[in-house]
C-alpha cells in the first residue's frame, strides 16, 4: 500500500476549531487559498475550467477516534460513518469549495469550512453530471439549509 502524503497545505481564515462552519453551506463568504508543493502544479493544468473542486484533507487536529458521535445538528448518538465527525478512524475530510482562481501552484477559493494550515490529501473536480444525486435520501439529518448555515462549531470534537 502506498503512504498517503500531504501535497499542500489549506489556508483559510478559520484558526480555532471552535467556532467554525461546520460544513461549506455555512462557509460561503470565507475566502481562502491552497498551495500545492511544487512538484505537483503541472497537475492543475484544465483545472481552472471548473467552478467547484472537492478537497480532501486530514483532519490533523483529531486526536482521537470515536465510532459513536452526537453530531453538531443532533442530539442523538450516531455511528461515525453516518456522520461528518473528523473523529473516524482515518481522520480524512471532504469538501465541495468554489474555485475562483489558480496562480501557479496556488489556488483561491471561496466557501472554505476547513481549519487553516489543514494538510491537503487531494483534489478533484465537482462535476455536476457525475456528482449531483437526485432523490436523494439525508437518513437522520434533517436540519434545513438554514440551520446548517448557522450553525459553528465547539469543542466536541477537538
Amino acid at each position: 500500500m502506498h503512504p498517503i502524503i500531504p501535497i499542500g497545505t489549506i489556508h483559510s481564515p478559520h484558526t480555532s476549531i471552535e467556532n467554525m462552519p461546520i460544513q461549506p453551506k455555512g462557509a460561503t463568504e470565507f475566502r481562502g487559498t491552497v498551495v500545492l508543493e511544487e512538484q505537483y502544479t503541472d497537475g492543475l493544468q484544465d483545472l481552472a475550467g471548473f467552478s467547484h473542486i472537492y478537497l480532501i484533507y486530514s483532519f490533523h487536529k483529531a486526536t482521537r477516534t470515536e465510532l459513536l458521535v452526537t453530531p453538531f445538528l443532533d442530539q442523538f448518538t450516531r455511528g461515525v460513518f453516518a456522520t461528518r465527525s473528523p473523529l473516524r478512524p482515518n481522520h480524512i475530510g471532504l469538501s465541495i469549495v468554489q474555485l475562483e482562481s489558480i496562480d501557479g501552484n496556488t489556488l483561491y477559493i471561496k466557501g472554505v469550512d476547513i481549519l487553516d494550515g489543514t494538510p491537503l490529501l487531494d483534489i478533484k473536480p465537482y462535476v455536476e453530471k457525475f456528482d449531483a444525486v437526485r432523490n436523494s435520501r439525508s437518513g437522520w439529518m434533517q436540519a434545513s439549509e438554514d440551520e446548517v448555515r448557522k450553525k459553528r462549531s465547539d469543542s466536541r470534537f477537538g
